[in-house]
């Protein structure tokens, strides 16, 4: 999922446990501290939209997961396990998955809620007329590329329902399926409802209903302010115990910080050096590694000749020093990025972490980078060059970085120029999808637990594929690794190597690093299951004590 995502401890999930610490007593959210039943959050950045087949963004999805359910969900283990399904079966040759739904199910205005809410729900994100950038996700299931492509109708999906139950027929088998069905963009939708609201479908909090654990309040589409509250009609509420979380938006991390000092908050990420060296002393300080790359992405349509040019490119990747970038970006609490899949995502058929076997060889060599940018601008006929890195302006630390690749690549690269352009999240994924850029900071979090979430974002015409490059040879090892090889994990593992190798030779994008960051929990908390992959924290079990 774009940008700044996903928060875990160790595995793709466990229960966040914090030590000691403390409080300032009797301040909870400006509240008493007898009223166990609220918790309080915040969001760095504004809410997109609550439209489960649009949603893009992990903030949306922080959202959408809580007030959503699917037909199974994660839980502490990292385990997909039935939530609205009863039980789920797959066939022998992983073709088939059957999921019986649980009896009396309701939506959030009481009314029914079906096995057609599912069907629908997938008919919808691979509908064209949708134009979800999430489509993709649905590939593997029969009919669905073609259904995508406009040459086949909807009604021909692998999805079908028949009273309680829901049956998938995939074209392959897909080894990542049963976190398809955790997954918010896949959760039931109602398609009276969605009819009714039209376009304004998921533009507030009133024009969307609720399948999971709690509703939505309050957000009119443009405010910073919201709460989740506790959904009376979800079929596990009995063992939902917070009533009420509040959410704001607090844009600056020194702001939420001090907010968290205040009791005004329950977390607050220390996501700058200074926020981290200041409050790293504190037992309230825990460190929540993600399964998160932040890399570059180059506009290879061929608009900009100097990005068109792979010397160039290459040029651009030996020039980063990803060791020193991340020491003085981060403190060194995160680390230098090897590849394009993240440590900690998924593991090989031999035990060992994906990130380190498929890594193809990035390095920082300043003469060779001198030397090929030099015949770059020479085959161009070109002397010098001047090019600009845009990112969004609503994380700090994305100043740091922009500011670190500035001046180390114009004292690496004689004749380059290097400007920078900071415009809000919003506008930035914007540009990232229509290729309003040339040089784009961006970052990618897994789905879920398995390579093809990243390597699926590059294929030759893909929606995430920003930088529009054709890279046939990595196009083939990513789909080999989809199909013929889905159900051999070594062979899988050896295609995710072979399409990094693809990448790394055409110098198609450059990794900078492996986000991890620390951050301030209250001890008083518990319950919170955080994720490597998927929904980034689920409230479904959080309690204060």
């Amino acid at each position: 999922m774009d940008t700044w995502k996903k928060v875990a401890i160790g595995a793709v999930a466990v229960v966040v446990v914090v030590g000691g610490g403390t409080r300032a007593a009797g301040l909870w959210g400006g509240k008493k501290a007898a009223e166990k039943g609220t918790l309080n959050y915040s969001l760095p950045t504004d809410i997109q939209t609550l439209d489960i087949s649009k949603n893009t963004d992990q903030y949306s999805n922080q959202i959408i997961g809580n007030s959503g359910s699917n037909l199974l969900r994660v839980d502490a283990k990292g385990k997909a396990i039935p939530d609205l399904a009863k039980s789920i079966k797959v066939s022998s040759d992983g073709l088939t998955y059957t999921a019986q739904l649980r009896s009396g199910l309701k939506w959030s205005d009481g009314s029914k809620l079906t096995a057609q809410d599912f069907v629908y729900s997938w008919q919808r994100i691979v509908d064209p007329k949708t134009a979800s950038q999430y489509a993709y996700l649905a590939s593997g299931v029969k009919n669905a590329d073609e259904i995508v492509a406009g040459k086949e109708k909807v009604s021909q999906l692998g999805v079908t329902s028949k009273g309680n139950t829901v049956t998938f027929n995939l074209a392959h088998p897909m080894p990542h399926f049963e976190y398809l069905l955790t997954f918010s963009n896949f959760m039931p939708q109602k398609e009276s409802f969605v009819a009714k609201q039209g376009k304004s479908y998921g533009t507030t909090s009133e024009k969307q209903l609720y399948s999971g654990p709690y509703t939505f309040k309050g957000w009119n589409g443009t405010n910073g302010k919201f709460e989740l509250v506790k959904n009376k009609n979800y079929w596990d509420a009995k063992n939902v115990k917070t009533q009420t979380l509040t959410y704001q938006v607090v844009k600056k991390p020194e702001t939420a910080v001090e907010l968290y000092k205040q009791g005004k908050l329950d977390e607050a990420p220390l996501t700058t050096t200074d926020l981290y060296s200041a409050n790293k002393g504190s037992k309230d300080s825990v460190k929540v590694p993600e399964a998160r790359t932040d890399y570059i992405e180059y506009n290879q349509t061929g608009t900009n000749k100097f990005l068109a040019n792979t010397k160039i490119r290459e040029a651009l990747n030996l020039a980063t020093n990803r060791d020193e970038l991340v020491k003085e970006v981060t403190g060194g609490v995160s680390t230098a990025g090897t590849a394009l899949v993240p440590t900690g995502l998924a593991k090989t058929a031999s035990g060992e972490d994906l990130a380190k076997y498929v890594a193809p060889g990035y390095t920082y060599d300043k003469n060779k980078a001198a030397k090929l940018f030099a015949e770059g601008l020479k085959e161009i006929g070109e002397t010098k060059a001047t090019l600009t890195i845009e990112a969004a302006s609503d994380q700090p630390a994305n100043k740091v970085v922009v500011d670190y690749l500035q001046g180390s690549w114009q004292k690496a690269l004689p004749g380059l120029t290097i400007n920078q352009k900071f415009v809000p999240f919003k506008q930035r994924l914007q540009d990232a999808q229509t290729q309003n850029f040339e040089i784009l900071l961006t970052a990618w979090g897994g789905d879920y637990p398995e390579g093809s979430t990243f390597y699926d974002l590059f294929k030759n015409n893909g929606s995430y594929n920003d930088g529009k490059f054709i890279n046939d040879a990595y196009t083939d090892a990513v789909n080999k690794a989809e199909t013929k090889d889905a159900l051999d994990q070594s062979s899988r593992d050896m295609d995710y190597k072979n399409a990094e190798a693809a990448l790394f030779k055409n110098a198609n994008y450059s990794p900078l690093m492996f986000r991890a960051h620390y951050a301030l929990q209250n001890p008083d908390v518990k319950g919170v299951v955080a994720n490597t992959t998927g929904l980034l924290q689920d409230f479904k079990y959080a309690y204060r004590k």
